[in-house]
């Protein structure tokens, strides 16, 4: 690997920087589709859960793509941090880098499996193109790889460090038959594999155009002015908040392993352009795999931060490097090895709810009252009675958006960092062999308020002709979505096995190992949201949409709103 640090910034024009800049968004728009429509996994080409990026030399993020996770803005950073230490001037041209373990290599959980591609130009490192797929099981002693019952890292899947799995463009056949071995459905994870593979060349490719068109020195520097630009954009609108002291706290319902009631502290303090997030009082790391790594937490902070007070502002470094993040190590947000963490964006949920809970004291026109807080998980898993081989299918369903000062919260969508879709029921019944027997909206799920909380969703699923096993990983069953501003909560979530006599039964938050046999089923319910304003401010406008829309029964109206019906 050539040296740049000795290549000298050069001036650029805004009209340059800013088509320079556009150019590199679309490579990383122009990647996420690629990855997307060559995965083989539903779980990537149908719930796009796939990020990509443009990292400089020095593992700074620079772009990522529009449709990108929010929870991965800091795994890539990570991967980069752990590779340039590990690999230093060994990395050569045609190099393409893997890794996924969250406490040696900056991941933030096993099934996100990162790559980096190192870009040279005349035997330059320029920059790396990187992305990142969940991919729908690593192995470990639960399909899917997500499930709670897990109690350290080595159960959650194959650990993989920074390794080459391309090295000077040859792919490593041994490292790909080790990763292969350790899943359980393997034609699938090598068909994501080679998507990830294809768009890292691919963006490798455009990049390189681009520096040809503007020489070396002009895309450094472009990437330095990149950086410069969002740090002082985010310091001018943190500079419009209050100065103080902003404190809010929530809870866990559990982390699986038998723990309740976990707390989730944050103290913000905001001084000027400077703002400091203190999350002391915060559980100790947990047994249960609800565990968070420090990047993770970095991310939420960073997201929420950027949803409340600048939500155009690009993704990269500059908002990274911006908040001033405290926490205890060996607690529940920076969990020391070997915690298991799968189940991290629930947490990451939580942690999101806690900033937005105290920012709202300090900016309550773009507060927003608790979302469904969850990811809700669930995986079905079994021998596919039509071709005799193993089968997989997990999904992170979709829960009720909080109210807002100027709108309802909406229904039955991801929320905050995850954004996912929700997997189209033709996908399900097309793939496996799962028949969905309902997919609804829940009633009333949403809490009333002068801007209700979006509603929550019910999936009836039942396996065909087979016996399969269900995992899953609820949050917010216990603990409700709270409202804001004298709105009110929203329902909690639940797991149910429907038995072939009619019977429900509930399931843990956490269910792991369920056999479900033919005739059976399990209900899924997912969470809604808190509303936002006293119920009596609502207008007469929005409840009689309520009642058309048949979201809200007349009774539950009648029982919530006094000013319901109008006389």
């Amino acid at each position: 690997m050539s040296k740049n640090n000795k290549i000298k910034s050069i001036k650029l024009d805004p009209i340059t920087l800013e088509i320079m800049f556009n150019a590199l968004r679309s490579v990383a728009d122009e990647t996420f589709i690629v990855l997307m429509k060559s995965a083989y996994s539903t779980n990537i080409k149908e719930r796009r859960d796939h990020s990509t990026a443009i990292m400089d030399p020095n593992g700074r993020l620079i772009v990522q793509a529009d449709a990108s996770l929010p929870v991965h803005l800091a795994s890539m950073g990570g991967l980069m941090e752990a590779l340039l230490k590990k690999f230093e001037n060994r990395i050569e041209p045609g190099d393409i880098f893997i890794a996924n373990d969250p406490h040696v290599a900056g991941g933030t959980h096993l099934p996100d499996i990162n790559m980096a591609m190192p870009i040279f130009v005349d035997d330059i490192l320029v920059a790396f193109m990187c992305n990142i797929a969940h991919h729908a099981d690593v192995g470990g002693s639960v399909p899917g790889s997500m499930a709670g019952g897990m109690t350290e890292i080595y159960q959650e899947g194959l650990r993989i460090p920074v390794v080459r799995l391309f090295h000077k463009g040859e792919l490593q056949t041994d490292l790909l038959d080790l990763v292969l071995l350790n899943v359980r459905v393997p034609d699938e994870r090598r068909g994501d594999y080679f998507a990830q593979i294809a768009s890292c060349r691919l963006g490798a490719s455009r990049i390189t155009e681009v520096i040809k068109k503007y020489s070396i020195p002009a895309i450094l520097s472009c990437f330095d002015e990149i950086i410069i630009r969002t740090t002082r954009r985010m310091k001018e609108v943190v500079k419009d908040l209050p100065d103080g002291t902003y404190r809010f706290e929530d809870i866990m319902d559990d982390d699986g392993m038998g723990t309740f009631e976990i707390p989730v502290k944050v103290k913000i303090t905001v001084k000027g352009s400077d703002i400091h997030f203190d999350f002391t009082g915060t559980s100790n790391q947990v047994t249960g795999n609800i565990n968070v790594t420090r990047n993770a937490t970095q991310a939420s902070v960073c997201y929420a931060l950027k949803a409340l007070l600048d939500p155009d502002v690009p993704n990269n470094q500059g908002v990274l490097d911006l908040p001033k993040i405290t926490i205890n190590k060996g607690s529940l947000l920076d969990a020391r090895f070997p915690a298991p963490v799968a189940a991290r964006a629930n947490t990451c949920q939580r942690i999101i709810d806690v900033i937005l809970g105290a920012l709202s004291k300090a900016k309550p026109e773009v507060a927003v009252a608790a979302a469904n807080g969850a990811n809700t998980t669930a995986v079905f898993s079994g021998i596919d009675p039509r071709t005799g081989e193993n089968y997989i299918y997990l999904e992170t369903l979709g829960g009720g958006f909080g109210g807002r000062s100027t709108k309802d919260g909406k229904d039955g969508v991801q929320v905050h960092i995850t954004n996912t879709s929700n997997l189209p029921v033709e996908s399900i019944e097309m793939e496996y062999p799962l028949m969905v027997n309902s997919y609804r909206l829940i009633e009333g799920s949403g809490g009333v308020g002068r801007h209700r909380g979006g509603l929550g969703l019910e999936r009836v699923i039942e396996p065909i002709n087979h016996e399969c096993t269900f995992n899953g990983a609820g949050e917010r069953f216990t603990q409700r979505p709270w409202g804001i501003f004298g709105g009110a909560e929203g329902m909690s979530g639940e797991f149910l096995k429907l038995e072939s006599n009619g019977n429900q039964k509930r399931l843990p938050n956490k269910p792991i190992g369920i056999s479900i046999a033919e005739k059976e089923a399990v209900i899924i319910r997912t969470p809604g949201a808190g509303g936002y304003g006293p119920a009596e401010e609502r207008t007469k406008e929005d409840l009689t949409e309520d009642a058309i829309s048949e979201k809200f029964t007349q009774e539950f109206l009648k029982q919530h709103y006094p000013q319901w019906p109008s006389k």
